[in-house]
């Protein structure tokens, strides 16, 4: 039986990350999503990348599940949805679980991170986030 290698549906797109954000509708979203790109840019010191239509990456690394199933994908990241921002890459280190019960008003789910707004979290704890999912899917994963 051959392995599955179905293309992973969400690839960087090589879209313009700062077009994407300035048509966000919500203008809280669309402030928030700003925020996002220059402090997660300023962690991974990784260029902002659009994934599929609606995802902002940055870094990467390449996974391969038992299937044989196997893809990129941002190694954290970020995307303005309508109902809240989802945060990705944030809850796969070994410190996360005690992080996120610091960071504030925030609900997990499918390995995202998903809040409101930002100022309902703690900067501080949302930025050790970022530095350890980045730090853990880039050493521990074997970035390629």
């Amino acid at each position: 039986m051959a392995a599955n290698k179905t293309q992973n549906k969400t690839t960087a797109t090589g879209a313009s990350v700062e077009a994407f954000l300035d048509a966000v509708e919500h203008p809280v979203r669309r402030k928030d999503g700003f925020r996002l790109l220059e402090l997660m840019s300023a962690i991974t010191g990784q260029p902002a990348e659009l994934w599929g239509p609606s995802i902002v990456g940055f870094g990467r690394y390449h996974y391969k599940y038992a299937s044989g199933r196997e893809g990129d994908a941002p190694a954290v990241g970020f995307s303005p949805r309508k109902s809240s921002l989802s945060l990705y890459g944030l809850s796969y280190g070994p410190e996360s679980a005690e992080l996120l019960g610091r960071l504030g008003k925030h609900r997990t789910g499918a390995g995202c991170v998903y809040v409101n707004k930002l100022d309902d979290i703690d900067g501080a704890v949302l930025a050790e986030l970022i530095r350890h999912g980045y730090r853990h899917v880039t050493t521990a994963l074997h970035q390629t």
